[in-house]
Parts: structure tokens; sequence; C-alpha cells
């Protein structure tokens, strides 16, 4: 174990031998917890509806039990709390912060749900939410697995690495996750709560994370890391720190910046960062070149994936209720009036939500800062490490077009063309062809004509790329492809791999 490594020694994590072997004989997972409520019951859960899902857990035996005391925050008999949760002796239970005592009852005292992540059931360990029942969240309060996480975790590369830093862990979600595919996971927070509930959520997997405790990239100072996935207390507002786990104390965008700018600087050669970010549209500037403003001019390939726009009032609505405020309260009103005052002051018209990938390079930095506001339901962590692939394709053609131009591509299966007809004056009128992704993002780009032929004829065992040209030239009525032809059909093939429409063989 690394001399600089936070331990609590915790009777919590301690307790989690025991617990891990409760949970597993209940079949308090996932899978099991979808089967006993069904789906349409699971899904109240997740709208916070706590009575359909008591209804169906009074039927569940011990699974029930447990759902009752963890998800739904129930208090119960000692003996029922006893039995669901045996060999876990109760009194250490209650010492070790995990169950209460209300009157003669049991309440939990922490959050404890079951999560699949794609690598099997994992149970994370986070403060109670306002979820089931009405709670005003203290200062060091540990968030659990809320949306913001989980999008992450789904955007997040697995390809195998070997170290992975979790910056900012939380209650350890996206290091558990991480350990799936790094060979070593080293998490950080400034909270020493987190850290104390991040321990015990690794004990209760059986992983085996280095936990730091420091203020953003202190405790790594030196140190760098195969990948890095960050969800930094990231929401924008006024310099002000009320919750640990959403506010950084730096104005506006500030976080975001901090996190961006420097998270290249813990990463080793060819290094990934995967990070959810925020960023504020400002009235008369591009929020593009806001965002490339944080990068350093040399070293990075980096994709900006805004995934949405959110007006300032919904924008602050929002994290008051977070919080558990309502927002009819004065005291949350008077709030709401100093945080839309801060925006008012700096011109923020909206605030931008999304993913920054980064990936250290040799060379001039690159960025590619695009809106993916459509649905989709693929993972993106898949995506991410293609493009990454593509994008140095594309840098290398960019230094020597030759190496294009005798490429020969192929169309993934997935990659349709799509002729969209409307009304016209005399019958329906073809007004927009596209070439459309049906897996991943699915991006679509419209097309001419022109380029559905250069498409059509691409082949992996078919002609190179320049062949295709000339061909395509001869059918325009040039004997010769112009250099002006060559560098349009150029830049049209890079488009089209760079959202892999297309792929070089």
């Amino acid at each position: 174990m690394p001399s600089n490594q936070t331990t609590t020694g915790s009777l919590l994590t301690a307790l989690c031998p025991e617990l891990r072997t409760a949970l597993t004989r209940v079949g308090y997972d996932a899978d099991t917890l979808l089967s006993a409520l069904g789906p349409d019951v699971h899904a109240a859960l997740g709208r916070s509806e706590p009575v359909p899902v008591r209804r169906a857990a009074r039927a569940a035996g011990e699974l029930g039990t447990l759902i009752r005391l963890l998800l739904l925050g129930d208090a119960l008999p000692e003996r029922e709390v006893a039995a669901a949760l045996a060999p876990v002796d109760v009194e250490r239970a209650v010492a070790a912060g995990l169950l209460a005592r209300d009157g003669d009852e049991i309440r939990a005292a922490l959050d404890l749900r079951p999560l699949d992540a794609g690598e099997g059931s994992r149970w994370i360990l986070s403060d109670l939410d306002d979820s089931m029942r009405r709670r005003t969240l203290t200062e060091d309060h540990v968030l659990g697995v809320g949306h913001a996480s989980l999008s992450l975790l789904r955007a997040t590369p697995t390809r195998p690495v070997g170290s992975v830093l979790d910056l900012g862990t939380g209650c350890g979600v996206q290091a558990v996750h991480a350990a799936s595919y790094g060979r070593t996971v080293t998490a950080t927070d400034v909270n020493p709560r987190a850290l104390w509930l991040a321990e015990a959520t690794a004990a209760l997997n059986g992983l085996d994370i280095e936990l730091l405790e420091g203020s953003w990239f202190d405790p790594v100072a030196g140190r760098r890391f195969d990948q890095v996935v960050a969800n930094p207390p990231f929401v924008v507002g006024p310099a002000r720190i009320e919750h640990t786990y959403r506010d950084s104390g730096l104005a506006l965008d500030g976080a975001s910046e901090l996190v961006v700018s420097r998270a290249p600087d813990l990463l080793v050669p060819g290094g990934t960062a995967a990070m959810l970010a925020a960023w504020v549209h400002v009235d008369g500037e591009d929020w593009r070149q806001r965002v490339s403003s944080w990068l350093p001019a040399d070293g990075v390939d980096a994709w900006v994936v805004q995934r949405d726009v959110a007006d300032p009032a919904l924008y602050v609505g929002t994290w008051l209720r977070d919080a558990g405020l309502d927002p009819r309260d004065p005291a949350a009103q008077a709030r709401a009036e100093q945080w839309l005052d801060a925006f008012a002051a700096a011109d923020v018209a909206g605030i931008g939500f999304g993913f920054v990938y980064l990936r250290t390079i040799d060379g001039p930095t690159e960025l590619l800062a695009e809106d993916l506001t459509h649905g989709f339901d693929d993972p993106l962590g898949a995506e991410v490490s293609a493009y990454f692939e593509r994008s140095a394709w594309l840098r290398a053609v960019a230094g020597d077009e030759n190496l294009a131009w005798s490429a020969r591509f192929t169309v993934p299966q997935a990659t349709a063309l799509e002729r969209v007809f409307l009304p016209g004056p005399e019958g329906w009128d073809e007004r927009v062809a596209r070439l459309h992704r049906g897996d991943g993002p699915r991006w679509q780009h419209e097309v001419d004509e022109t380029t559905i032929s250069l498409v059509a004829g691409m082949r992996p065992d078919g002609l190179p790329l320049y062949e295709l040209i000339e061909l395509l030239a001869l059918a325009h009525g040039f004997e010769e492809v112009t250099p002006e032809f060559a560098a349009d059909a150029l830049t049209v093939v890079a488009g089209l791999v760079r959202h892999g429409l297309i792929a070089p063989v």
C-alpha cells in the first residue's frame, strides 16, 4: 500500500466483508432487484415514488426488507433487519454508521444500492438523498449514483489500461467502474467523508483502490496516468461552496476550466481523459472558442461534446431542488436572486453541459467541439476510442495526402443512405439526401449526388481513393482531376471518416 494512501480504518470498512455476505445471500443485486420489482415498479423507484415499491417489497421476503430499509428509508423492526442482514450484527452496523435507531425500530443511515455498469453488479455506499424523504443536504454531503455520474459511466472508454485516476471520487462510483478496465486505480477527494465512504465501497466490492485526500491535483502532484476520469464540482454559479460535491468555490465555469486545462499534465503520452464539464454561453461569444481557450497550444487532441444547453432560470431552479430546497421558500428565492444576478453580470445567456475528452499527442493541439443534443442509445465510451483512432489517421493524412489517395475505404454496415422527400408543386420532391449512422452517436451528414457516387464505389478490395476521384472527374466532364475537385473530395472524405460513416482499410 502506498505510504501516502488515506485510510480511515473505519468500523464501516471493517463491517464490509460480512455485509457483502449478507447482500449476496439475499440477492441484493441489480438483476434480482429488477426481477423482484418488475419493470413498472422499478421505474417508479427511479421516479422517487415509494408506494408502488413498498407494496411490491412486502411480498419479496428478506430482499424486500432490504429494499424498504435501504432504498425507501423505512423504519423496520430490529428482528426483521437482523434476519435480512445476517451475519451482520445490528449493533455493529449502528456503531459503524450504516444503520440508526429510530425508537424501537431501525433505519438506514446511509444509502446502499446495487449498480450494474456493464461489468456485473456492484454496491455503492453514499449519503442519504431526498429522493424518498425530504432532507436538507449538508455541506459535506456525499452524492450517490445520480444522473451525471451514470452518464459519465456510460460515456467513459473502457479499453484495458494500466493506471486510472478518478479525480474527485465522491462515493467512489467512477473508481469502482475503473477497476473493471484499469490495472491500478487511484481516487482523490478533498472531502474526508467522501473518502470514508469510497473506502467502504471499495471494500464492499472486494477492490483495492488507492485513496488520497487533498484539493484538486495536489494529492497526485508529479504523477501521470494512462486514463483520467473526472466528475468535478462543475456547477456554474457564484464563487461559493455550499455543497462540496457540486460547488468548487470558483466563479462561473472556473472549475471546468481548471480541470480541463490541467488534465493533460496528468496523462502519460497517448493517455486519455474523460470528464464531465459545463461552460457558459455568453452573448456575442462562441462557446467553442471559450472551451478552446482552456487548452494548451500543444500536445492535446480534444473532442468536446455538448449534450444540453440550459436556460439560466431553469438551471438555477434545478440545482436548488438538487440541494433539497423548495424554490418557493423565501430563503431559496433570495439565493436564486443572487445566482441569477451573477449570471446577468457576466452576460450569461445559457449554460452548456457535456463531455470533454482529451488525448495527449505530439504536435499542435487540435479541438473538435460539436453538439450532440439528439437522442441515442449506445454508450459513448466505445465511440471515444474509435474517434481518437480516426483523428490520428486524419492527422497523418494532413501531413501526407498520399496516405488518403492510396487508401481503400469500407462503408460500415451501420451506415445508410437516407433520401428525404417533401411535397412539391408536381408531387413528391426530393430535397435532402443524408448518410446516417445507425449506431453510436447516430451522426448524419447531408450529401450531394457526387458524394453518394463516391461512397457507392468504396470497397475494401476496390479502387484506391484517387482512382475513384478520377472516375468521378470524368463523369463530370473533366479530363483530369483539378486541384479544387481533389481538395473538395478530400474534405468530404475527412468529414465522413471523422464521424465513422466510412473507414479507411
